[in-house]
């Protein structure tokens, strides 16, 4: 397959792409080339639609993704189309939106000019998800947010269904394009496939338990009211100190769900040619770090107090390393897998 050379449209994609997220760009520059731009172009208008959802109140949320998903086809005159998109959507943001982000936005033309430098698969794949992915985002978003019922998702299947929409749609996706790359991973679809959304839910979990406080804070939240209940909580009171024991309690049930969500996903990484070295530490790289994430979250007090819990630059450190020693060695990352995720509930 032909490399792309960097294209403006391209060049300013590589200079967004560390600002709004460390992890991808650790790891979108490990894939070989042309399935690296793929990716980062696929991740940055993916992360477009986030911030449509995260960033804008009210209808034109669904307006706005509604849009972007029909941009992302590049349909007859999408230039001028878009133009008009970024305009209305920069009008539409909240004014406390991170720069990074807003950025990002207006340069939607910009992104979707770097999509229409790859290869038609590529497009094809990338429409797909973002069709999924903002019909689901425009039917879910209004549920986490405060209304006649109240805070909080109806049931642990709804905050699953709201991960697949928010990101199983994407472990979908990136296993479509690593199929068009690689021959040899096509040829192993039928193990892959069935794996793919829970490597995308695993990670939103993630993020989800880890955010629990700063969402309740802007008026989301992606937890399950039935859970909760059996704790005695509702959404509105899970910060209340006197709540403190029984909202751990309940975040912990989470979290041995996103566990069992990462087990799906480490078998979707060992069902990964061990000759694919790069596809393989791409994935390895934001599992271990989930894994991680769930280990100083589980049972800890602080993700329901001010500030983030978050793994330390040491410990991104160390995955990068480890996983760079064993990525081919499949017994050897069973048991570190085994090692790390012990402490964490089954």
């Amino acid at each position: 397959m032909p490399m792309l050379n960097d294209s403006s449209a391209l060049a300013f994609c590589r200079e967004v792409l560390p600002a709004v997220s460390r992890t991808f760009a650790l790891n979108i520059p490990v894939l070989p080339a042309p399935l690296d731009t793929a990716v980062l172009v696929a991740y940055l208008l993916c992360r477009i639609a986030d911030t449509l959802e995260d960033e804008v109140r009210g209808p034109a949320s669904a307006v706005l993704l509604a849009e972007l998903a029909r941009l992302s086809t590049l349909p007859e005159g999408w230039r001028e189309d878009a133009r008009r998109f970024t305009q209305e959507a920069a009008r539409e943001l909240r004014a406390q939106a991170p720069a990074a982000e807003v950025r990002l936005v207006e340069g939607t033309g910009q992104v979707l000019e770097a999509l229409g430098e790859h290869a038609a698969p590529v497009r094809e794949h990338v429409a797909t998800c973002l069709r999924l992915m903002t019909e689901g985002m425009g039917r879910m978003g209004s549920k986490g947010r405060a209304s006649g019922g109240g805070l909080g998702l109806a049931s642990l299947e709804e905050t699953l269904e709201y991960c697949y929409y928010v990101a199983g749609t994407v472990g979908e996706m990136l296993t479509r394009l690593f199929e068009w790359y690689s021959p040899a991973i096509a040829g192993r679809a039928g193990a892959l496939e069935p794996r793919s959304v829970a490597f995308g839910n695993a990670l939103q979990l993630t993020n989800i338990l880890k955010d629990v406080r700063e969402d309740l804070e802007r008026g989301f939240c992606w937890l399950p009211r039935t859970v909760l209940a059996e704790h005695g909580l509702t959404p509105e009171a899970l910060l209340e100190p006197g709540n403190r024991g029984a909202a751990l309690e309940a975040h912990g049930r989470l979290v041995a769900v996103a566990h069992r969500e990462l087990r799906q996903a480490f078998e979707y990484v060992l069902g990964l040619p061990r000759e694919e070295r790069g596809i393989r530490l791409f994935c390895l790289w934001p599992l271990f770090l989930a894994v991680m994430t769930l280990r100083k979250l589980y049972g800890n007090g602080r993700v329901l107090e001010p500030g983030p819990v978050k793994v330390s630059r040491r410990t991104v450190k160390w995955v990068v390393a480890a996983t760079k020693l064993l990525v081919a060695r499949d017994g050897a990352l069973k048991l570190l897998f085994a090692a790390l995720t012990a402490p964490l509930p089954a």
